[in-house]
């Protein structure tokens, strides 16, 4: 499995960016790709998350409506579109896929993309 982020950077408050996550070594329409931030010296937080084969999407309470995850299954590539960015949301973001269950125990990891939101 491998999992590479990218798309970060820094951001005004009220801004956007959108991360991508290029996918290889599984089969893709077999996972579900999430969304997960931490910031140093807290556990890692979910944000959102997507199942490829049937495109249902979850969101944690304080992304909703601000971030979109959608996933291109041609290139194989997950993307988080992150709007109206908040101080709050600076986070290194990771992709991570599940292939067992649906957006709840990751088994590979991407190495991270840090976003920074200036206020």
């Amino acid at each position: 499995v491998q999992l590479v982020e990218s798309g970060g950077g820094l951001v005004q408050a009220g801004g956007s960016l959108r991360l991508s996550c290029a996918a290889s070594g599984f089969t893709f329409d077999d996972g579900a790709i999430g969304w997960l931030r931490q910031v140093p010296g807290k556990e890692r937080e979910r944000v959102a998350c997507i199942s490829i084969s049937d495109g249902e999407t979850y969101y944690e309470d304080s992304v909703r409506g601000r971030f979109t995850v959608s996933s291109d299954n041609a290139k194989n590539t997950v993307y988080l579109q992150m709007n109206n960015l908040k101080s709050e949301d600076t986070a290194v973001y990771f992709c991570a896929v599940d292939l067992v269950t649906t957006c709840y125990q990751y088994d590979g990891w991407g190495r991270g993309t840090q976003v920074t939101v200036s206020s």
